[in-house]
Order: C-alpha cells, then structure tokens, then sequence
C-alpha cells in the first residue's frame, strides 16, 4: 500500500493524519469530559451534555448547525479555565484515557512511514492543549491544532485564536509543505471526514479512513482507497519503542494554546470546502 523507503536525494515527504475517528476511536477532547469534571472545570449537567456530543459524534448525525451551536457552547464552556490545570489533567489521564482508543492500523501505518523516512503529522480540529501530548504518544513529528486566545491571567478568554478545520488545515500543511519542504505530490493524508476534503485534495496520495457517507462518496467518485479502522489497542503493545518527542508545527500553528473544551466543533464560516 505505502511506497518505499524515501530517496533522500528527493524532495522530502510526509503523512498526514487526522485525529479523530482516524488514529483514534472517539473524540479526543470530549473523551476528557469527565476528568475536567473531576477536577472541577466542568459540572455533572456540563458532563451529560458532552456525554451526548460524543454520541452524537460517534454515530456521524452532527450538521453544521448542531456543530456551530455546539461549538458556541463548549467556547463559552471553557471561558475562564486555567491553562495549566487543563494541561496537568490531560497529562495525568492521557494514558488510561487515549492509549486505549488508538486504531491498530493507525498504529502499523504510522510505523510504516516513519520506516519509510517519512514525517507524521496530526492536523486535528481539537485544541492543542489536548493534541500536543496525544502526538507525542503516537511518535508525531508535528502537530496542528486549533488554538484559543488566552489572557494575561493564564485563562482562557472564550475566543478562538486559530481554527484547524475544513479549507484551513489544507492552508497549514501547504505552509508545512513550503518551510518543510515536502513535496505534496508525494505525500499521504488520511481522514474520516467530508470537511477535509481540502486537506485530501491537496496531497498526491489521500486516503478515507472510516469515512462518512459524503466522504464515502467522494472517494469512490474519485478513486481514492478507503480503509476500514476498527481495532483499537493500547499503543505499549504495537510500539515496542518510546515514541519520538512532537515538535509543534510553526508557521500555520505557532505556539500553543489551545483550549480542550473546543475541539471538533467547527464554524459554519469555516465549512465551505475548496
């Protein structure tokens, strides 16, 4: 399926991975629901509702419109939530909360392209404060995520800094693409959902990874492979080897500071595809 080990002599080359229901089986921020609300972020009524954005989410059902009022809600959620308390949380559950979830296939592929002298990143809708340190479990080279903006108190102020979704992940990695070097022609992109179509469309090998039914139809009209990730297993046990530490994508991205509460749910505004 992957092509061979990299011609170093060539243009370099990398993989991009959606996060997910891509490389992992549920959403990554709505899956740390209940440990903000162990650590008083959230309250037990916050807890159901994103307990049913989950559900929601899982079953594919969410349109726009319910993506925008959601989106809305976790925005004004997460307005005033301490930067560092959510980082700590994240890094003190990500391991019995994530590594149970990861897709064994993600798993093998991503081996297969760090074998094949390829970078790994993870362009992902959810908030960098949740996907840094998930890509540094899988051994990412890079990370882009959306970002919110915080205030001088080291709080979340409820806006939204950077958006990572539809057109605007195509945007970041071919910013990657020009301060990397990556020939696009020759890189890989996976995703499970219709509204990174740009983010398929602007790579030489895309594939449609558990993919809805609009996305599901755009890869048969356009020929594109689709896979089937049902398998998910603790990373300990398909990786032998520590993961490599992940570097934040620049440019595109800058820094980080992205809130968990906002994650998948993206703006209408943002939902044109190219």
């Amino acid at each position: 399926m992957l092509k061979p080990v990299e011609n170093h002599s060539l243009p370099r080359t990398a993989a991009f991975f959606d996060l997910d229901k891509t490389v992992i089986a549920k959403s990554s921020t709505l899956t740390f629901s209940k440990s903000f609300y162990q650590g008083g972020l959230i309250n037990r009524r916050a807890v159901l509702r994103t307990a049913y954005a989950q559900f929601v989410f899982l079953a594919g059902g969410a349109d726009h419109d319910q993506m925008e009022r959601m989106r809305e809600y976790l925005s004004a959620l997460c307005r005033g939530w301490n930067v560092q308390q959510v980082k700590e949380i994240v890094a003190e559950t990500l391991h019995d909360l994530i590594d149970p979830i990861i897709y064994d296939e993600a798993a093998s592929l991503i081996e297969e392209h760090h074998a094949a002298g390829r970078d790994v990143v993870i362009v992902s809708t959810s908030g960098a404060e949740v996907v840094e340190p998930i890509g540094e479990l899988l051994g990412a080279d890079r990370v882009v995520a959306t970002r919110m903006v915080v205030g001088d108190d080291g709080c979340f102020t409820g806006e939204v800094e950077y958006y990572a979704y539809g057109p605007t992940k195509a945007e970041a990695i071919k910013e990657l693409a020009r301060s990397e070097g990556y020939d696009l022609d020759r890189c890989y992109a996976y995703s499970d959902s219709a509204t990174d179509l740009p983010m398929l469309q602007s790579v030489g090998h895309p594939f449609a990874v558990n993919p809805g039914r609009a996305l599901r139809k755009e890869a048969l009209t356009r020929a594109w492979p689709i896979l089937d990730f049902h398998r998910p297993v603790r990373l300990k046990q398909r990786l032998p080897a520590p993961p490599r530490p992940a570097l934040v994508a620049a440019a595109a991205v800058g820094a980080a500071a992205a809130t968990a509460g906002l994650v998948w749910f993206a703006s209408r505004r943002r939902a044109a595809l190219g």
